[in-house]
């Protein structure tokens, strides 16, 4: 085998390469059009796979790489989730991530024995659908360019964290009774749940806690290693509990939300970096599963796909939402665009693989059948984004938060910050100098971008619309700063 090496492996980084750049090149007409741009990656590792011999298909390999993709975007959005968000909308979304997706999996299962499916088949098919993704949700929201009301998009973001464990610990458990030929045992099945849930819920607050005073206080001799400090922190949170018979995504999620709360070091460039390992773990589970599927497969699942897809959007989802957030006071609109954008996408894949691995009988055929409804439910939804935002009246007033222009890195933990700000025409600031304003003592504007022109801010330096300001203000005063220069820049 060495003496095709190396253009063995030079070939195979020319594919890989090849198919990351078509991905990234797809993205953005799919956005336009409104389909999650991680639909774009699984049907192009369909189109790849249905040219590649059968010995290509690894359910092993994928099952890895599927998992350590998802405890990378589970990573991400807990580092960028504001505690602020979580103590005004945990209660909701943890009832979402639980009861919703119980009621969700029971609701479905109906369906699919109605459709000739065997009880224990149906309820493990109704488990694996389950949750919703985030990684799908949430290319769709960005794609469709709409700013959601807060309740709404931090409710969304928050169940898409939590729900996964639920549906890992349904389809483990539901796996396992299909190889044992047991007796199905509700009991049991709940404290497994609640202890899995318990475990990792420890896990990830130790590891988060231990992890932030650990980089409060050590020092790398370079700045890039402190991405690596974190990635190794989000393998633990992962690995530890599965160890113990816990929840490692909800381990990783819980440490990485600790982490991202917390004044860190190098910390613009933590963010970019997890941001980046994100989309690459996006793009790279989508390929892989992608591949896995058989285009034939795919068409003789077509009808019941089709039914199971619709009856998950149309009544699954949308009974067990409105059911699960009326408690809460939120309006029918605000739950019924939460139930119409709950997408699927690469976490049903991946877990439809456990019964492939399992031995399951069937499990081929029940894969390709959750791989037509994730497809299904992702496209419909995906593409009526824009339209649901309207028609569910879920459109927050105002400007969306720009994209910085200029990127300031610190490296140590300091007691200030700096912030930056686009003027709006209507700001408080526009159309006055630089030395007129009533900043905070210890408040600063350190620069100014123009258009493609950085200038020193003077005195006499008038401040107009369309302005980048970056200004070094103390975090007690970032608010009072906020009053006077309008909506920050994004972090």
């Amino acid at each position: 085998m060495f003496e095709n090496e190396p253009a063995t492996t030079a070939i195979l980084m020319v594919a890989a390469g090849l198919l990351l750049i078509f991905s990234v090149l797809f993205s953005r007409p799919s956005e336009r059009i409104g389909i999650p741009v991680v639909l774009v990656f699984l049907l192009i590792g369909l189109l790849v796979g249905s040219r590649l011999p059968d010995h290509f298909v690894d359910f092993d390999l994928a099952f890895r790489i599927g998992t350590v993709g998802l405890v990378l975007i589970l990573f991400d959005g807990g580092l960028n989730t504001p505690f602020r968000q979580i103590r005004q909308y945990l209660a909701p979304a943890s009832v979402l991530a639980t009861v919703t997706v119980i009621g969700t999996a029971l609701i479905v299962a109906l369906i699919a024995r109605l459709l000739g499916l065997g009880w224990t088949e149906a309820f493990l098919l109704g488990a694996i659908v389950s949750s919703t993704d985030a990684a799908a949700v949430f290319s769709s929201l960005r794609g469709s360019g709409v700013q959601l009301r807060r309740r709404v998009g931090a409710t969304l973001e928050l169940e898409s964290g939590l729900n996964d464990p639920v549906a890992v610990i349904l389809t483990l458990t539901l796996t396992a009774q299909l190889v044992s030929g047991g007796p199905f045992n509700l009991a049991a099945l709940a404290g497994d749940i609640l202890l899995q849930l318990a475990i990792g819920l420890a896990v990830g607050y130790a590891v988060g806690w231990l992890g932030s005073h650990l980089l409060d206080r050590i020092r790398v001799p370079a700045a890039g290693l402190y991405p690596v400090l974190t990635l190794a922190l989000a393998l633990l949170a992962f690995g530890l509990p599965t160890l113990f018979m816990g929840s490692g995504f909800l381990a990783v999620y819980i440490a990485a939300l600790m982490l991202g709360n917390q004044r860190l070091p190098y910390r613009s460039g933590i963010l970019r970096v997890h941001d980046a390992m994100a989309w690459l773990a996006q793009i790279t589970m989508f390929l892989i599963l992608g591949l896995l599927a058989v285009p034939e497969m795919l068409a003789s699942a077509g009808w019941k796909g089709l039914v199971l897809a619709l009856g998950l959007a149309l009544v699954a989802r949308p009974v067990m939402v409105m059911l699960s957030l009326w408690p809460f006071g939120y309006k029918a609109k605000e739950s019924g665009f939460v139930a119409w954008v709950g997408l699927r996408g690469a976490v049903p894949i991946l877990l439809a693989t456990f019964p492939v691995l399992a031995g399951v009988e069937g499990a081929i055929e029940l894969f390709h059948l959750v791989f037509f409804v994730v497809v299904v439910n992702a496209l419909i939804p995906g593409a009526t984004i824009r339209w649901a935002v309207q028609w569910f009246q879920v459109e927050q007033a105002g400007r969306q938060r720009p994209s910085p222009v200029l990127e300031v890195n610190a490296i140590d933990s300091l007691p200030v910050q700096i912030i930056s700000f686009r003027l709006d025409p209507a700001a408080m600031v526009t159309g006055n100098p630089a030395g007129a304003l009533p900043l905070p003592a210890g408040a600063d504007i350190l620069l100014l971008v123009r258009g493609k022109e950085a200038l020193p801010v003077r005195p006499e330096t008038v401040l107009q619309a369309d302005d980048h300001v970056h200004i070094m203000v103390r975090p007690e005063d970032k608010r009072a700063v906020e009053l006077l220069f309008g909506l920050r820049e994004e972090d």
